[in-house]
């Protein structure tokens, strides 16, 4: 029979040993992240060490669902070495990543150093765009006051309507069936209601629309004349070897997005200044503005005639 271990499978070059040193030689409470405390009660934590790794390897593997990383955990050689065989469990797996976005997003820039010392990245010319990625969100289940009028003014119309048949019974006597009428009334007072606290909700949010499914989402213009309930995934890569150095989400189209992208990939590169290549979609002369006061130099596409920003 022929015995081996673990550590014999995992080859010397393999990238999962750099992601294991990589994140035992962090100081994690430096980078912002809440760690795992001893509780009294229970089984004890798992390390937030742990969870890192885990959300390394899963980026670098495409693994995005934390069901899918879980998964994985079992069955999978390298994450059972990486891990020491330990499996949590997917909600854990999740409450790491959402109770951790600032250490997250200071490892990433962590990491954009760590790739400009070696010499993978320049640094000096940056490609930005944007993709958007469809929310939970229906188009039904996301208003603006122009929406929110049209379903009133409906409301009111057909309420109106009814309350003139109820009134022609009572004087002709026409035999209609007058329980359902009511409820029909009564149906429209409650949708009524419903629209009134939406309008109130979106006055308060000092937005042009929102959403009742994902809060966070918005109408953007996919392609064409095509709208969608969506995000924007917003993107700055180096242009040595095609390596993300930014990256955030946000709910606006990209005629509003150059500047915060650009000057995120700025500040996680650490230059003085670079020159920054994009698309028709973000011209927009106060946007290009801000690039400019912050020493990063734009060079973008012209939008087709007739169009201004």
């Amino acid at each position: 029979m022929c015995f081996s271990s673990l550590e014999d499978t995992i080859l010397p070059d393999n990238p999962v040993r750099f992601i294991d040193a990589f994140v035992d030689a962090l100081s994690l409470t430096a980078m912002g992240f809440t760690l795992q405390t001893i509780k009294s009660e229970g089984r004890p934590s798992y390390d937030t060490k742990l969870f890192l790794k885990i959300y390394m390897y899963g980026y670098l593997n495409g693994l995005r669902s934390s069901r899918k990383l879980e998964k994985e955990c079992a069955r999978n050689i390298e994450l059972q070495w990486l891990l020491c065989g330990i499996i949590p469990n997917y909600h854990t797996i999740s409450d790491f990543r959402k109770g951790n976005p600032t250490g997250l997003k200071k490892l990433f820039k962590l990491f954009v150093s760590f790739l400009k010392d070696a010499e993978l990245i320049s640094g000096a010319v940056i490609a930005i765009d944007g993709t958007k990625s469809r929310a939970h969100n229906s188009k039904k289940a996301n208003f603006n006051q122009k929406k929110i009028d049209r379903h009133l003014a409906y409301i009111e119309e057909k309420t109106q309507e009814y309350l003139t048949q109820l009134d022609q019974n009572d004087s002709q006597d026409s035999g209609i069936n007058i329980t359902n009428i009511q409820e029909k009334i009564e149906r429209l007072k409650h949708n009524k209601i419903g629209y009134e606290q939406l309008q109130e909700k979106l006055k308060a949010s000092a937005e042009p629309q929102i959403s009742i499914t994902d809060q966070d989402a918005r109408a953007l213009l996919v392609q064409g004349v095509v709208v969608e309930v969506s995000y924007n995934i917003q993107a700055a890569v180096d242009n040595k070897h095609n390596l993300v150095v930014a990256t955030h989400t946000i709910n606006k189209n990209d005629s509003n997005a150059l500047s915060a992208i650009a000057i995120e990939a700025k500040e996680n590169l650490g230059v003085d200044t670079y020159t920054a290549l994009v698309d028709k979609g973000y011209h927009n002369g106060r946007e290009i503005t801000q690039c400019k006061l912050h020493n990063i130099t734009t060079i973008v596409a012209h939008p087709a005639p007739g169009i201004s920003k």
